[in-house]
This record gives structure tokens, sequence and C-alpha cells, in this order.
């Protein structure tokens, strides 16, 4: 007949075969689930707008971020880290990205929240003097990270913010 090891690795096989075919079907699960997440942001107050010694243009606000991104976490998802940027169009860059917040939700139980902050763990700084007067979306951005297969993320923006002309 067959030996032990023979037998064992047969088992094995069959086992890891098990577990890939489980994964693969997780992975493919999360297609179905269309989420519907939501959010709203508010600059609540400009704490200072100055020009650096440098000549980069630098800005403190206090955001008050509410979010609902319950609809994000299916069985598969393991957490989703989030972030707030700010982003603006210079004459150099069509696109600039700064980002002013970040967390990472690790249940759903976190998932709806409400936060009052100011940007002091990330700078809004702009590498020369074209922030006064200009208009900024603030959007959100969002990483799924799943216990199996591929990660994905999606933003929310949300548009009609402006600087100041003068600095403060």
């Amino acid at each position: 007949m067959h030996s032990f090891a023979y037998r064992a690795n047969a088992l094995l096989t069959f086992a890891i075969t098990i577990l890939a075919l489980m994964c693969a079907m997780a992975s493919v699960s999360d297609n179905f689930n269309s989420p519907s997440p939501t959010s709203e942001v508010q600059v609540s107050h400009i704490n200072w707008f100055q020009k650096k010694p440098d000549g980069d243009d630098e800005v403190s606000l206090t955001l008050n971020i509410s979010a609902n991104l319950e609809s994000l976490f299916t069985w598969n998802t393991k957490q989703v880290f989030v972030f707030l940027a700010a982003e603006y169009e210079t004459p150099k860059n069509a696109l600039n990205q700064v980002s002013l917040w970040d967390g990472i939700i690790p249940s759903k139980e976190h998932a709806k929240f409400w936060i009052h902050t100011t940007n002091t763990k990330y700078r809004f700084i702009d590498q020369g003097s074209n922030l006064r007067g200009k208009k900024f979306n603030l959007t959100l951005h969002w990483h799924v990270m799943p216990k199996t297969g591929k990660m994905f993320a999606d933003k929310i923006v949300m548009s009609g913010f402006r600087l100041p002309e003068a600095y403060r």
C-alpha cells in the first residue's frame, strides 16, 4: 500500500487546493458588492495662511470630516485605509495633491465617524506662491484591503473651496 509520507502529501495537497479555491471564491464575491459610501467635509477655520521664509505658501486648516463607509465592508474586508487630500491646479502642474489627514478603519463598527481636526500631521505647503486665492477640492480617498484578493480604491470629490487672497 501507500506509505505514511505519501498519504500525508496527498492530504496536504488536497487541503491547499481547497484553501486556494475558497480564497478565489472570496475574491470573486467582492465583485458583487456595490458600495455607496457618503462623506462631507467642511473647512471650519483657516488657522493661518503664510509665506514661509523659503518662499513656499503654507496653510493650516481646521476641518470637520464626517463619513459613512460601512458599505465598503464585506465579510472579506480586513481594513480600510482612508485619507483626505487637497487637490488644486498650478501653472506648472495640472494636478497637485496634498494629504491633510489619514486613518485606518479596522472594522464596520468604526466606519461611521465624525472628526474635528487640524492638518498638523501633514502640512498644506505649496512650493512657490501659488495658493493665494486658489480654488481647491477636498477629496476623500479610500483603499479597501481584503483578507484575500486584490485591493481596490475609490474616492469622493468635494469642490467649492477657496483660499484667501491675502496672507494672514
